[in-house]
């Protein structure tokens, strides 16, 4: 995934000066406004959208030629990106470790002979109003990497982890702000994975079978896309400074709180065979460890009532999510997934509670079955950074 953002910064750089430069001319013409209209239908365009009404014939040549040489040079650019990749991502999957491992090291890391491809491509105007240059890129990789995960658990067992068969398809946001009179016309560059279509990837045991260990697959399987989704996942942003200067308004901060009232589950899946299951539950928006809270543990009960309050930072109400997941507590062993939901922050209104049950499924990425695993019941309250600290000073003498 380094390695994607990495190709893409060369890229979108280049991209960016031809862009950033028209864009600068174009606020100088006196022919603008009447081009406005056609001009800002154009902009709320998606890469979707684009490919809808375009054939591949009128997509833009250099993203044809893009492709072909990234083909060519592919064999070199596996063999450069592959220690890049691994001082890179072992840091970012350490963050995200579940507590059964002590740790994840890469043993073995080749991209394979596939190159991705860009198959789409579009500028987002500026809601806003802040000067600045919005691009989105498609990529599409379906590759055959050789990867190999060393994973030692805090039982003392070590497990060499094949990852294979990846399928990635996302639209990746490079914004170029602020726009500078200066050479290269641009500040900074921020980059993000605006939207993660599809992530695929199959995992086995070198030597074994992966399944002959329970919740072994389901817990790596969820560090690696909670990785993913977290670290460079639209609204967080990593930002390069191409001009001297200070920055920091284009870096990730909050903006309110999200209060959340775990309040029961009910007809939970029994995962245990003598007894009833053990449930908890995990809770979060980014699925940093530091950030995740963790209710108590009610034993022997398929209706477990928990009545505890949580709290979290909320950073982009509308693209961002609570995610609830509910576990069997298994001990020493790894817990067991009973199911999981999660709630859209901008279906919520601003100081307004909202009661909700919510139907537990077995994956939120690929819903591969429908069977019924019980519900969960929450009380959420969004409160903005303005409205907290007015709530706050209400209180004090």
């Amino acid at each position: 995934m380094s390695f994607l953002i990495g190709m893409i910064m060369g890229i979108s750089v280049g991209i960016g000066l031809i862009v950033a430069f028209a864009k600068y001319e174009n606020i100088r013409s006196m022919h603008r406004s009447q081009l406005a209209t056609t001009v800002a239908a154009f902009a709320r365009m998606t890469v979707r959208d684009s490919r809808k009404i375009l054939p591949d014939e009128f997509y833009p040549p250099w993203l044809t030629w893009l492709n072909a040489h990234l083909d060519k040079i592919w064999p070199y650019v596996n063999e450069a990106a592959s220690d890049l990749i691994r001082s890179n991502v072992e840091p970012i999957l350490e963050q995200y470790t579940p507590a059964i491992f002590s740790s994840m090291k890469f043993s073995k890391l080749t991209l394979g002979t596939v190159a991705p491809q860009f198959t789409g491509v579009c500028i987002v105007e500026e809601e806003s109003g802040d000067k600045g240059i919005t691009m989105e890129l498609e990529m599409q990789w379906d590759g055959n990497p050789n990867i190999v995960l060393d994973i030692n658990t805090r039982v003392g067992v070590a497990l060499p982890i094949q990852v294979k068969n990846i399928g990635f398809t996302g639209v990746f946001r490079l914004v170029f702000k602020p726009l500078a009179e200066e050479f290269p016309c641009f500040g900074a560059v921020s980059y993000s994975l605006r939207e993660k279509k599809k992530l695929d990837f199959t995992l086995k045991v070198v030597g074994g079978e992966i399944s002959a260990i329970p919740g072994l697959s389901d817990a790596i399987e969820e560090t690696i896309r909670d990785a993913v989704e977290d670290s460079i996942t639209w609204p967080v942003r990593k930002i390069v400074s191409i001009l001297p200067g200070d920055y920091s308004d284009l870096e990730l901060k909050p903006v309110g709180t999200l209060e959340v009232k775990l309040v029961q589950g009910k007809d939970l899946t029994n995962k245990d065979l003598v007894g009833k299951s053990d449930p908890y539950a995990v809770l979060f928006i980014r699925p940093l460890r530091s950030r995740m809270k963790t209710s108590k543990t009610i034993n022997n009960q398929l209706n477990p009532i928990w009545n505890e309050h949580f709290e979290f930072v909320v950073e982009d109400a509308s693209t961002q999510h609570l995610t609830v997941r509910v576990f069997d507590d298994e001990g020493v062993q790894a817990a067991e997934l009973i199911g999981c939901a999660l709630v859209e922050l901008k279906d919520l209104e601003p100081g307004k509670v909202k009661d909700v049950w919510l139907k537990l499924v077995k994956d939120l990425e690929i819903q591969r079955d429908n069977k019924y695993r019980g519900q969960v019941h929450l009380e959420l309250s969004v409160l903005s950074v303005r409205h907290r600290e007015q709530f706050q000073k209400s209180f004090q003498p």
